[in-house]
């Protein structure tokens, strides 16, 4: 069977009268309808990284200096899969945010995110808290915790909020030093807060994970203000 090329069909001028006077019956105007685009507009890079935020977090912006930093340390690493194809995140340096409960880390962790691709690269992320990635890995029938563990591993860019904030264990301590050792031995860049002074976070996690976290990341003090309570009260 031999395929038709057809041509493309046009609207006769009874089809057009018919449409017309649909239209009028159900009171709507021609011309708002003909001013309607075939299609929506496509999404930014930015608005589709944005939609796929906590909506709390969807505006954020990365303006503290060691934060500005290490994103543009990012963006320098980046690179193309191919000749012509836009820059990816591979490789780069992390940071530690640390400070009290409501100083802003969480929110200069994913406005971080934000600059990256407002800078042009390409990146794929995962953002998590402590407690959260625990319960993710913590074994259990029908879930392979393996290749969850191994599937955040691997991720170009993570986000570890709170980390501390989990109730310690041997068996958090271990997935901790998995991941992270991973994460050290292929310097792929991630974005941890915590609230703990390091003395606190060695008690929690032991001296492999500590000493991993203190040569892979820069660490950033934040000012021991909540930021929550203080918007509240003004």
């Amino acid at each position: 069977m031999r395929n038709r090329n057809r041509e493309p069909q046009t609207l006769g001028e009874g089809t057009l009268d018919r449409m017309a006077r649909i239209l009028a019956a159900r009171n709507i105007d021609q011309a708002a309808v003909a001013a309607l685009p075939d299609e929506p507009e496509p999404l930014s890079r930015l608005d589709a990284l944005s939609a796929g935020m906590p909506s709390r977090y969807r505006a954020a912006v990365a303006d503290h200096p060691q934060v500005l930093a290490w994103a543009r340390e990012v963006v320098e690493a980046a690179v193309a899969p191919s000749p012509g194809a836009r820059r990816q995140v591979t490789t780069g340096p992390s940071l530690l945010m640390a400070g009290v409960v409501g100083a802003g880390k969480t929110h200069q962790a994913y406005g971080a995110v934000r600059q990256l691709v407002k800078s042009g690269v390409g990146v794929r992320w995962h953002a998590t808290t402590a407690a959260d990635l625990y319960a993710e890995l913590r074994p259990r029938q029908g879930v392979d915790s393996e290749r969850e563990l191994a599937a955040i591993s691997r991720c170009p860019l993570l986000i570890i909020d709170d980390l501390g904030a989990a109730k310690s264990s041997e068996w958090v301590e271990e997935v901790t030093y998995r991941l992270i050792n991973r994460r050290y031995n292929h310097m792929l860049p991630s974005l941890i807060t915590t609230n703990l002074a390091i003395k606190d976070l060695r008690a929690y996690l032991g001296d492999r994970v500590t000493s991993r976290l203190a040569q892979m990341t820069t660490r950033v003090e934040f000012e021991p203000v909540d930021r929550r309570r203080h918007r509240t009260a003004a």
